[in-house]
């Protein structure tokens, strides 16, 4: 395993172990893999489908876009992730009735039973990663993610990351850029 960085290596990163993303994304990677095990090879959803049942679960019906929004989510994908879920019998869809353009989702009864089942074993995983981790640091740790995240929208919102992705064309793994930007 490679050597954990202190804070002097993630304020002046100097190798990849040192970048804080990068070290957030392997603890993600440690961790989501058996939840995404036990949703789609226990449940048959996936792991975005899921966080769209819990969603739902939790603030009942809304409108896709309003949706989108509140999960952090293209329009796109959260369309097809609610097509997907309304053709597994697990969403109710309906249009608004001022506004035919606009639609409204919710959990069907079966989708509330899928969720009732399956969020008391995600919960018994979470408590299970964060045993041995004292209620203390827990507290400073949901206080550094409070603040990771507040600090992100901010530089997403100053735009500090001019560049857009480019998935249409499927991004740089079919071309390379002629020129590579400046960096520093």
């Amino acid at each position: 395993m490679q050597a954990f960085p202190n804070a002097d290596a993630l304020r002046d990163p100097r190798s990849l172990d040192d970048l804080l993303l990068y070290r957030l994304s392997r603890a993600v990677r440690a961790c989501s893999g058996m939840a995404t095990r036990l949703v789609e090879g226990g449940f048959g959803i996936t792991h975005r489908e899921w966080g769209m049942i819990g969603m739902l679960a939790q603030i009942g019906e809304i409108t896709s876009s309003a949706f989108a929004e509140r999960l952090q989510l293209d329009r796109v994908r959260t369309s097809r992730g609610l097509r997907s879920l309304s053709e597994k019998k697990l969403v109710e869809r309906r249009q608004d009735a001022q506004d035919g353009r606009e639609v409204h989702v919710r959990l069907s009864s079966t989708g509330r039973e899928l969720c009732d089942a399956l969020f008391p074993r995600v919960a018994r995983l979470n408590m299970d990663l964060l045993d041995g981790i004292d209620a203390e640091h827990l507290d400073i740790f949901l206080e550094c993610l409070h603040r990771l995240e507040l600090r992100g929208r901010e530089l997403s919102a100053l735009g500090v990351v001019p560049e857009k992705a480019d998935r249409r064309s499927g991004g740089t793994r079919h071309r390379w850029p002629e020129c590579a930007p400046e960096y520093g």
